[in-house]
């Protein structure tokens, strides 16, 4: 890491205050070169009020300082924040003053990365603080809150201390491999620790399918035939009018997807074309996707207006084999008695299927549907201890782990040479380390990580 000097906006811009920060070796002399107090000599952690000055010796705005010196500091480096009013020429004018003093601006994610190669935090906690940022329910919150805090990384540092454990063990045999006497590793103890190691990281590899749903909001389809009022449901669903609404069938001739949080849980929810058949080249794409759409899913909401043949049920059932299906009797407010003929129905022909009566065009029942999602989604209760992976990258690095200690455990079974165990216990080791940095990690992989940063941060 270079020992540039740094400095940035860390706030948008607009709002009533804004903050500038600067960090490197230089940056209290830096920031004490551009403000009317000196505090080259201030005590770490405190804060002081004057003016910031261009180099023509005006005055830029009355601020507050924060100075904190190294180790004791966000990037672990002498660090100084400015306090100033939000407007955006002050602010660039505060960046462009403390460039010409010294500093070059900031990349994007260099403070946390700089915090990481510091030692202030693991790998894992710095692409928490992104997740952070970025979160946009309670359940993402407290995902990477929990990652931030470390649960996760004690979670690695407990299973790398496990196979470090089985590692030095086996090659203590191999060091004193001319004594047969001698007897190290009890292979039955060490082969129950490998059992143990390799159900926590199916279980922390498992925990992606939770954690990008929760992230990325869960994948709720609405399919049914045209006309029914799929986007008047949509429409409800997202409190606002964000699909057109019209009684001319076909009219929804593509996906359409948003959002909306229920429950601090994201669900992300998708408009689709309706099934029918049709002679239009252009509607027949959008049933197409429809089909695609449902693969992607996780819950698909069949909403329905009239009894469905067996035949349609069958076919439903086939194409949702592997997703939650609820059915949605929409249009109660009009036909109320044909509401209880479709549920006679459906409990005679579809008994293990969820239904419930709605009408999207009165907002009936919205608030009974919203809570179906919920369960449906069968979220686990998520709190700021609670370990779920919701990296890619971490996911991939568990997969690749979980092979290694497989391969470990076959080769017990198998009575094979402590050597060969050893070589495919070291690679589960790397793999583990990947993920929080606990080895040397390539530039490309930091720069990976960082990119998508925003400056500032």
């Amino acid at each position: 890491m270079n020992n540039d000097n740094i400095c940035a906006l860390a706030t948008p811009t607009g709002g009533a205050i804004g903050i500038v920060r600067v960090s490197g070796p230089e940056a209290i002399s830096i920031t004490n070169s551009i403000f009317s107090k000196d505090i080259s000599l201030a005590k770490p952690n405190t804060v002081h009020y004057g003016e910031i000055i261009d180099k023509e010796g005006s005055t830029i705005d009355d601020v507050l300082v924060s100075v904190y010196r190294a180790p004791h500091s966000y990037t672990g480096e002498d660090s100084a924040e400015i306090s100033c009013h939000g407007s955006a020429y002050i602010l660039n004018k505060v960046v462009h003053t403390l460039i010409d003093a010294g500093c070059r601006q900031a990349e994007p994610g260099e403070y946390t990365k700089r915090a990481y190669l510091n030692g202030k935090m693991d790998l894992s906690q710095a692409e928490a603080v992104a997740d952070l940022v970025s979160a946009t329910n309670r359940a993402s919150h407290k995902m990477a809150l929990s990652q931030l805090k470390g649960h996760f990384s004690s979670e690695l540092s407990i299973l790398r201390d496990q196979l470090l454990k089985i590692t030095s063990l086996l090659e203590l045999e191999l060091d004193f491999s001319d004594h047969e006497e001698l007897e190290f590793a009890d292979r039955s103890e060490l082969m129950q620790l490998a059992k143990k190691i390799h159900e926590r990281i199916t279980s922390l590899a498992k925990s992606f399918e939770t954690g990008n749903a929760l992230k990325e909001g869960i994948p709720v389809a609405i399919i049914g035939k045209t006309n029914v009022g799929k986007s008047t449901l949509l429409n409800q669903l997202l409190h606002e009018d964000k699909a057109i609404v019209s009684d001319i069938h076909g009219t929804t001739r593509d996906v359409i997807e948003d959002t909306t949080e229920i429950n601090g849980i994201t669900f992300r929810f998708i408009d689709t074309a309706g099934i029918r058949q049709t002679e239009d080249k252009v509607e027949q794409l959008g049933i197409e996707r429809t089909f695609k759409k449902i693969d992607e899913a996780t819950l698909i909401l069949w909403l329905i207006d009239a009894i469905p043949s067996l035949e349609e049920i069958k076919n439903i059932q086939e194409r949702c084999a592997d997703k939650k299906l609820i059915i949605v009797i929409n249009k109660i407010d009009s036909n109320n008695s044909s509401a209880n003929n479709i549920i006679n129905q459906l409990t005679t022909t579809a008994p293990t299927l969820q239904h419930l009566e709605i009408s999207a065009k009165l907002g009936t029942n919205i608030s009974l549907l919203e809570q179906a999602l919920y369960a449906a989604a069968n979220i686990p209760e998520i709190n700021e201890n609670s370990v779920i992976v919701t990296s890619a990258r971490h996911y991939e690095a568990l997969t690749h782990a979980n092979e290694s200690i497989t391969r470990v455990i076959e080769a017990m079974e198998a009575d094979l040479s402590g050597d060969l165990i050893s070589e495919d216990l070291r690679i589960c080791l790397e793999q583990l380390s990947e993920i929080t940095g606990g080895q040397i990690t390539p530039n490309e992989v930091l720069g990976n990580i960082f990119q998508h940063f925003c400056i500032g941060k």
